[in-house]
């Protein structure tokens, strides 16, 4: 059997048949035999002659002709298997002036290494010693093939009639075997949780129990408006694809307080663009569900306190490596009442661990704190803050009380380095109407 099979390359024979259990037996079998590659099919055939018969010299011919004599590379190859049994003895080396010469020390070769092809050929290969076999498959004139199968016989279960199958009392006369009903079965299969839906688990169980209401953020595609105008936060290079539902008010005191200003801010001066607004994202925080939510809460009638956490997956253009990915889960928790300061927001969080805290900047908190755990060293963990008043006024939520009762229409007059310390000075002790 002759054809370009890869050297040690295996067939695999197989049929495949369902029956139930015990009805038929499958045996797998395997078998190994010696097959000619396509170069000893073509030996075998005398349609190319080895390396080392078309070497064989007609005369004293110099070695360097030798070499160089048919294809390139031809004579280097016969001359490394001129040691083979099979040309011994046919050609010696003569060194003489000028360069060693090779002769021939037979008129004609015998060539072995094909007679031994025939033999594989023939399907004879157990008469060749298995050094021979594997000095053949060396040079790639032989491969050896494994081929499996598999034998089906009957089971112990195999009939070619159909039984009837007991039905009523006919079971009462028939013998069992007796069955154990203290053993145990098979412990069936469960579920595991991977680390990260445990933590999300145990901070889910904090904040319910600090009496936190979970928001939705079944939405990881994200307007730029809600991700960024929202928020106060200049628009990024977001995604093309567009989104078109927007609150037409509530957009056009975004879009004033962007580029105009208002709530005693001056805002950004900048071109605002709906079609920025309108391009959608992976939403690069949670946060933007949280100003949805607040949005929502605005346009109630009656302003009521909320708390609000959420714990999903966001997305960012991160340069990948040890501890960055372009995605991660954020943590997050909103509380919305009136008289809230920033004692309120560092009491909640050092209920839960050991923080530090640090000021920072937010576009859309003020003041802004970075958070700091320690685990074997300080880490930063979060970021915190106080929601700026160019974010929640435009959504329409009411302003603070205290803010009402003295006429300040700028929260900066309140908290922050604007503060007016002669207006505390001046103002007496008093209580805020319930």
């Amino acid at each position: 059997m002759c054809g370009p099979l890869p050297q040690g390359s295996i067939m695999i024979l197989i049929m495949v048949v369902c029956f139930p259990a015990q009805v038929i037996s499958a045996d797998q079998r395997s078998s190994k035999h010696w097959e000619l590659t396509g170069e000893g099919c073509e030996i075998a055939e005398q349609a190319a002659m080895r390396p080392e018969c078309q070497l064989h010299p007609r005369g004293r011919d110099a070695q360097s002709q030798l070499m160089v004599r048919g294809p390139a590379g031809l004579g280097k190859v016969g001359f490394s298997a001129r040691p083979c049994p099979t040309s011994v003895g046919s050609v010696l080396m003569d060194i003489e002036q000028g360069g060693p010469r090779i002769f021939k020390t037979v008129e004609h070769l015998e060539d072995l290494v094909r007679d031994k092809l025939l033999l594989v050929q023939k399907g004879q290969a157990s008469q060749l010693e298995e050094k021979e076999k594997n000095e053949l498959k060396k040079r790639k004139l032989l491969s050896e093939v494994t081929v499996k199968s598999y034998w089906i016989t009957k089971g112990s279960c195999f009939s070619t009639t159909i039984t009837k199958q007991e039905t009523d009392g006919s079971w009462k006369e028939k013998k069992f075997k007796p069955y154990n009903f203290e053993a145990l079965g098979v412990a069936p299969d469960c579920g595991h949780l991977h680390p990260l839906m445990k933590v999300r688990t145990q901070f889910r169980q904090i904040f319910l129990e600090m009496g936190f209401t979970e928001m939705p953020t079944n939405n990881f595609i994200e307007s730029s408006f809600w991700n960024f105008d929202s928020l106060f936060q200049p628009p990024a290079a977001p995604n093309p694809a567009q989104a078109h539902e927007f609150p037409q008010d509530y957009l056009e005191r975004v879009r004033k307080v962007h580029s105009e200003g208002g709530f005693g801010s001056q805002g950004y001066k900048y071109d605002w663009k709906i079609e920025e607004a309108q391009k959608n994202i992976l939403r690069t925080h949670t946060t933007a569900v949280s100003a949805r939510m607040l949005y929502k809460l605005a346009q109630q009638e009656k302003f009521t306190p909320v708390k609000y956490f959420s714990i999903d997956r966001v997305f960012r253009n991160e340069t990948l490596d040890a501890t960055h990915l372009a995605e991660f889960h954020q943590i997050e928790g909103v509380v919305a009442d009136y008289g809230l300061t920033l004692g309120d927001l560092m009491g909640i969080l050092h209920q839960n661990h050991q923080i530090t805290l640090k000021p920072a900047y937010n576009p859309y908190t003020e003041p802004s704190m970075e958070v700091f755990s320690y685990m074997k060293k300080w880490v930063e963990v979060g970021n915190s803050g106080m929601f700026r008043p160019e974010m929640l006024l435009p959504m329409g939520l009411p302003e603070g009380p205290t803010m009402i009762k003295y006429g300040i229409n700028n929260i900066r007059e309140l908290v922050g380095h604007k503060v007016n310390l002669q207006m505390v000075y001046d103002s007496p002790v008093c209580r805020l109407d319930s």
